[in-house]
């Protein structure tokens, strides 16, 4: 998935779409068996002569896509890729299967009505799923495990719905800042509604985006770090040490560094160890756990 398009309306859209694929018989294990293991994954068994797979497909896709996010919908043409199919004792179309952790869990025959294709999306999802606030929850939940793709499939599916939504806004720069792509991030927080710039949602996103832009060009670490073990007291190599280091996700030693230098001078560089911690807080967010302790750490000192 290319998240560099994620940022403008019409790539929402394919993003959006994400959510729907083809697969092969090769790519069966890694579009469903292996993604059912984060969320749902159904499966539709089609052929492309089948009239009551016509009437069926649009049905799942809609629904799907009205789930926003919460499950993905995988389709395969068992005339191109009859294997599965027949290792599943498929004997007639449309069959639909609902992948969860990494096995089938229900599925039905035949081109159900829409209330009954909802019916059973319900059942796989949940009625809390379907909630706003748990899409979002499983959003950020796969950008803390590191896929950042699914993450920002999930907030683009939301902003299709919701433009203005805050969160998902927030969420997708932090995902176009992971995957490097600043220059769409700083895009995206176009989207951001007159007036609500500091919304913590949006707050921490626009800092994670200055720190990502902070970092580019401070050089190699192992050179910082060479620089720090020759003088201790070199602050600003320090200084940048930290900042390369939360890029790299190594955000305890990121704050070590930071509150040494404070220890030692806390007014160095009129308090920019003390303000880029407080930036850290912000990208990371009030309820990260490392925020919490580096915020009791840094009062104590400053306190003392």
């Amino acid at each position: 998935m290319d998240l560099s398009s994620l940022a403008s309306g019409g790539a929402q859209a394919g993003a959006a779409d994400g959510l729907i694929k083809d697969t092969t018989t090769r790519d069966f294990m890694k579009d469903v068996v292996e993604a059912s293991r984060q969320q749902p994954v159904i499966v539709d068994f089609w052929a492309p002569w089948c009239g009551p797979c016509r009437q069926l497909t649009p049905v799942l896709e809609k629904l799907v896509r009205a789930a926003r996010g919460a499950v993905k919908l995988v389709k395969m043409n068992i005339d191109e890729h009859p294997a599965v199919a027949q290792q599943m004792g498929v004997q007639s179309i449309p069959a639909v299967f609902a992948f969860v952790d990494g096995r089938p869990a229900d599925g039905f025959m035949g081109a159900l009505p829409e209330s009954q294709v909802k019916a059973f999306i319900d059942r796989l999802v949940g009625p809390a799923r379907n909630g706003l606030e748990e899409v979002l929850s499983s959003a950020a939940a796969a950008f803390a495990e590191g896929d950042v793709a699914g993450a920002a499939e999930i907030y683009a599916a939301v902003l299709q719905e919701d433009r203005e939504n805050l969160a998902a806004i927030g969420g997708l720069v932090r995902c176009l800042v992971a995957s490097g792509e600043l220059d769409r991030a700083k895009a995206t927080l176009a989207l951001v509604p007159p007036g609500k710039d500091a919304d913590p949602a949006i707050a921490g996103a626009r800092a994670a985006l200055e720190l990502a832009e902070q970092t580019a060009g401070l050089g190699d670490p192992r050179d910082l770090a060479a620089r720090v073990a020759a003088n201790p007291d070199d602050h600003q190599a320090r200084f940048d040490l930290a900042l390369v280091l939360n890029a790299k996700g190594d955000r305890e030693d990121a704050v070590e560094h930071l509150l040494h230098i404070i220890r030692r001078n806390r007014a160095w560089n009129d308090e920019a160890a003390r303000k880029q911690l407080v930036q850290f807080f912000e990208a990371w967010g009030p309820k990260d756990p490392l925020t919490i302790e580096a915020r009791r750490r840094l009062s104590s000192i400053l306190f003392a």
